[in-house]
């Protein structure tokens, strides 16, 4: 449950954020040394990067909410 949650969040995100990317790119421009600032390489890596410390950082309370035992949790609501 916890890592769908991650991951809806993760997807919405992205999703916000491609259009922003073609919307700033004039910004970016002057920003940048070496690249567009539509680089699919960067831009693919940058997400994918993001994307992997969301997950991991995900994972962690995921074990944790993974170790309670369901009864105690039941008892404790």
């Amino acid at each position: 449950m916890v890592l769908t949650e991650v991951l809806v969040v993760i997807g919405v995100r992205v999703a916000l954020a491609l259009p922003a990317i073609w919307a700033l790119t004039r910004f970016v421009n002057s920003q940048l040394y070496g690249i567009t600032p539509l680089d699919p390489v960067a831009i693919i890596g940058a997400v994918a990067m993001l994307t992997l410390v969301a997950i991991v950082a995900g994972c962690l309370p995921a074990r944790r909410a993974a170790r309670v035992d369901p009864v105690v949790a039941l008892r404790a609501e």
